[in-house]
């Protein structure tokens, strides 16, 4: 889920017509200042970070004047919280406050449907209200096709023991706050407290709305960079994954950097699984033997070489890891040799000189660890692939084995690739940016034309010269018919004469 900030969230509370308090977002204690003389009155100055608990940090002050909310806004700003930099605060006017309630939208999983909670406390964690005071919570699932109705909203104010004028009036606040998180296709979506003010107006005091990833497209109006939930705004090398996600729908690819700024030595490793829960086991196996993950990645749900190639790639620039270690379920129905083709060309153009583990399972396993294993001997390092009946442990096990003996030294390699002649060039682009080349000064001297073979959708066939070409035009090897699968250079190099290459860039890596 992609998080908004407590000023977003306020902004969409308000095109809903819920009210909020006057006051706006300032990144300076100038700005600061200023919107505080805007107010004209006490306001208070707020942290904007993903986490709870901000008043115990001191990342929330009240100012009664311009220049105390300058000063609270300088002691902010800049606010190491929780791995979190504070670079905004929100400045809003006071509000007098009689009671505090709790309104919520959450999806619920299990039931399908969109769950409103209400309480007639406030302040605090739902969780702990449905504890403390269970009969002050009411809930009620909502039929997505008719929506939130007036009487709904009503009686489930009416359950928690509020009558008269204040029942209708936050049964109309739920309504609305029910369309500000369909209109958003929002998560979850909450006001706490939502506020009773001395004068009888509600006010949404505190929110926190977030946003289902796959519906962050169809939003740009949000301005939500990278669609994931972090307690800490998103690293250099997660927006470039996340950038890598977004533009290329096929299969899944999850990127978390777990630790930054680590030494060789530390004991970090590289995690690379496939598949949620297989995932959550092979890096256990990988804790338990006294490893730290640098990073989370999980390439599931068939993704294209290309697509495994990249996260391997950003997976080794998150530092200086002691090893590489990829396993995640034991039972995939993709052909895993696509994923070994992605691994074999990223950790050879790395020429990765740390040991690396890799468990693919599933079909074509055998083929798969082949190719991992065909590293050996092309880069420092050693590679071991494993099959679905190797079990997670045992395969971390292997890879502490092989950091251990790592350190004595490393094996010598071979050129990743024979150098192409530009003049015999034969290339076209590929869906995500690429560029496939065939070097025909090479092909034609190679016997065994694997690259047609290998070819996932048989798009290539050979000329007159016996060199692989295009037998569909290049605009619909661009629009996909070239699904990447990384066969033209992988096996050309391990079964041909090395003349394919594809070129997969990775905007923002250089930087």
């Amino acid at each position: 889920m992609a998080r908004l900030h407590e000023y977003q969230g306020k902004a969409l509370l308000k095109q809903f017509k819920v009210a909020v308090p006057q006051g706006r977002v300032a990144a300076t204690p100038e700005e600061a200042r200023e919107i505080a003389a805007e107010i004209g009155g006490p306001v208070m100055v707020k942290a904007q970070a993903w986490i709870t608990g901000r008043a115990s940090v001191g990342g929330i002050r009240q100012a009664a004047t311009p220049a105390e909310a300058e000063a609270a806004a300088r002691a902010i700003l800049g606010l190491q919280v929780k791995g979190f930099t504070v670079e905004h605060v929100l400045v809003e006017a006071q509000i007098a406050i009689a009671r505090e309630f709790y309104a919520g939208v959450i999806v619920d999983d299990r039931e399908q449907a969109p769950l409103v909670m209400f309480a007639s406390v406030g302040g605090t964690g739902i969780e702990e209200i449905a504890v403390t005071h269970p009969d002050r919570v009411a809930s009620a699932h909502v039929d997505i096709e008719f929506g939130l109705q007036d009487y709904q909203a009503r009686d489930l104010v009416r359950q928690t023991g509020i009558g008269g004028k204040l029942q209708r009036d936050l049964g109309g606040l739920l309504v609305k706050l029910y369309d500000t998180a369909r209109a958003t296709e929002a998560r979850a979506a909450e006001i706490n407290p939502l506020a009773l003010t001395v004068a009888g107006k509600l006010v949404a005091a505190d929110c926190r709305i977030t946003v289902d990833d796959y519906a962050v497209f169809r939003h740009p109006e949000l301005g939500i960079a990278i669609a994931r939930e972090y307690d800490r705004p998103p690293t250099m090398l997660e927006k470039i994954a996340y950038d890598v996600e977004a533009g290329d729908y096929r299969g899944t690819f999850y990127f978390i950097q777990m630790a930054e700024d680590f030494e060789k030595g530390d004991g970090y490793v590289g995690f690379h699984g496939a598949g949620g829960g297989g995932s959550m086991m092979s890096m256990d196996a990988v804790l338990r033997q006294g490893y730290k993950l640098a990073t989370f990645v999980d390439t599931s749900g068939n993704p294209p070489a290309s697509k495994v190639y990249r996260a391997a790639k950003i997976v080794l620039a998150s530092g200086p890891v002691d090893g590489y270690f990829g396993s995640g379920s034991g039972v995939a129905s993709q052909e895993q040799f696509y994923s070994a083709r992605g691994l074999f060309k990223a950790f050879l153009e790395a020429q990765l000189d740390v040991p690396a583990v890799i468990r693919l399972g599933g079909n074509a396993e055998d083929r798969a660890v082949d190719i991992l294993e065909s590293l050996n001997g092309r880069i420092p390092a050693r590679v071991e692939g494993y099959r679905k009946d190797d079990s997670p442990d045992f395969c971390a096990a292997r890879l502490h084995a092989l950091i251990q003996e790592a350190r004595g030294g490393t094996q010598d390699a071979k050129p990743a690739h024979k150098p192409q002649s530009p003049s015999q060039n034969y290339s076209f682009e590929t869906v995500t940016g690429g560029t496939v080349t065939y070097d025909h000064a090479i092909c034609t001297g190679c016997e065994s034309k694997i690259c047609i073979q290998a070819c996932a959708r048989g798009i290539l066939s050979l000329n007159a010269r016996g060199c692989p070409e295009l037998n569909i035009t290049p605009e619909a090897a661009q629009k996909g018919q070239c699904v990447e699968c990384l066969g033209c250079e992988v096996d050309c190099l391990l079964y041909g004469e090395g003349g394919g290459h594809v070129a997969l860039p990775i905007p923002g890596m250089d930087a």
